[in-house]
């Protein structure tokens, strides 16, 4: 299985545009390795809702001041 190159979104298209879907692709690769450690075949056998879900923030609150300052207490910087 041959996958794009990274150079491929490169070649613009007729009227100077430059393909969407490569340069998308291109970024959202370079998310996954940097994000996950995932390798080109990882994101290209990935589906696009794997690669959102792997990508999505947890669904929590932000910890209230009480929780931050017992971490602090808990965990000092030295």
């Amino acid at each position: 299985m041959t996958h794009p190159s990274p150079g491929a979104s490169r070649h613009p298209l007729p009227g100077g545009e430059r393909d969407c879907f490569g340069d998308c692709a291109e970024r959202l690769c370079g998310a996954a390795s940097l994000l996950l450690g995932w390798r080109p075949d990882e994101f290209w056998s990935a589906t696009p809702a794997e690669l959102a879900t792997a990508l999505k923030a947890p669904d929590c609150e932000a910890p209230d001041q009480a929780t931050i300052e017992e971490l602090r207490a808990r965990f000092p910087d030295e």
